[in-house]
């Protein structure tokens, strides 16, 4: 897709804030624009040496501007929608240009509900729905999603290299203090070789997911369900989108439960229970970190509390995927 949107363009900003306490998390770069004619915009920068998604999912072009360029986020289905307006490459930066969805975008702090998860997994099936089986250039693949936070792969990295490489590293070591042995073993031996579990996901059918479905990256407008960051866009089931959702759902008035079912409901005859086991192992395998880091750090006892009972729910999920014999 063409834009007239360029760096012409905006260099002749009137007004520009550096996002400092933006939500994300890998090293990009975010700036609030406001141009001449009023129009609000969120520029994006950011380079495979210093985002940490980039660098760890091998992407070198920059995987959203490549969606975009390539036509594929302005096929969501209607109820779905991008916030991409332009995007080009300056030597090492890859820069994305988004509208400015103000308090659209759902925060960590947002009071939000089970109606308004239910709007997302309505949203985003029928996005899975409308991408089956198509192929799409430049996906991540899930093998390398399932690694992207195991330790042997953090471990690579300079030890000061990301703050986030050092919560993810210390979460693996809380992880195996919390969990037992057959659960924490399991996923250990996942972070060694992926391969069979994202196999075994592979064989139930692929789509486009997100690949970062957390509620950061969810702006609820009237009329769509808004997904930022396709940066790490992956080929996988659909349900891998829902476990990742469930993992960064915590504060979410719903039990997870609740949700699970409601997805059930959601996706109707489509629904494929065994991919959702797999995916929710997944989401282990990929986050269990931050919920053990959460359960035994994070400075709110209350939080610390409710991360503890978080963790337990998933590990029963872990076990039934594993004792289901799925791989």
């Amino acid at each position: 897709m063409n834009s007239n949107l360029g760096p012409e363009r905006l260099d002749t900003a009137v007004e520009r804030s550096l996002l400092e306490g933006h939500d994300g998390r890998s090293g990009a770069r975010l700036e609030r624009v406001r141009l001449a004619d009023g129009t609000r915009l969120v520029v994006k920068r950011s380079r495979a040496s210093a985002d940490l998604a980039m660098r760890l999912s091998g992407d070198r072009e920059g995987r959203e501007l490549q969606l975009w360029l390539s036509g594929v986020l302005d096929r969501l289905p209607a109820k779905v929608g991008h916030a991409v307006v332009a995007g080009w490459r300056e030597d090492e930066d890859v820069v994305v240009v988004m509208r400015d969805l103000g308090d659209a975008v759902i925060g960590w702090d947002t009071p939000i509900g089970r109606n308004e998860c239910r709007r997302i997994f309505t949203a985003v099936t029928a996005m899975h729905n409308g991408f089956a089986d198509q192929p799409i250039a430049g996906l991540c693949p899930l093998r390398t999603r399932l690694s992207l936070f195991a330790p042997r792969t953090l471990s690579s990295l300079p030890a000061d290299d990301h703050p986030l490489v050092r919560a993810a590293l210390r979460g693996w070591e809380r992880f195996a203090e919390l969990v037992p042995s057959d659960v924490s073993d399991a996923v250990a031996a996942h972070h060694t070789d992926p391969v069979p579990l994202a196999d075994a996901l592979v064989a139930r059918g692929t789509t486009l997911t997100h690949g970062d479905l957390w509620l950061v990256n969810t702006a609820l407008q009237p009329d769509r369900t808004v997904l930022l960051d396709w940066g790490l866009a992956t080929e996988a089931p659909g349900a891998v989108d829902f476990a990742t959702f469930l993992m960064g759902a915590s504060a979410v008035n719903a039990s997870r439960d609740d949700l699970v079912d409601d997805v059930r409901k959601i996706q109707g005859t489509e629904h494929d229970e065994i991919a959702l086991l797999l995916a929710l192992l997944a989401a282990v395998v990929d986050l269990g970190w931050n919920k053990a880091l959460d359960a035994t750090e994070h400075r709110d006892p209350r939080i610390r509390d409710r991360e503890t009972a978080e963790l337990s729910w998933w590990v029963g999920m872990a076990r039934r995927a594993l004792d289901a014999g799925l791989l």
